[in-house]
């Protein structure tokens, strides 16, 4: 993957992450299972951090 390829995929993954984020607030708020959606960010917590250290070493 190229840099600009990684960047993307981050960029993408942010938009996501916060946008899961506020379905889980909501399901919160309105006493839902949230189960799911943490674990969703989880993941994708854990594809941010091998992106980011991609995004290094293709920088070195």
């Amino acid at each position: 993957m190229t840099e600009k390829e990684i960047q993307d995929e981050i960029t993408f993954l942010k938009a996501d992450y916060i946008r899961i984020q506020g379905d889980l607030d909501k399901l919160e708020a309105a006493g839902g299972n949230v189960q799911k959606a943490e674990q969703q960010l989880a993941s994708m917590e854990e594809q941010l951090k091998s992106l980011n250290k991609q995004l290094a070493e293709a920088k070195a």
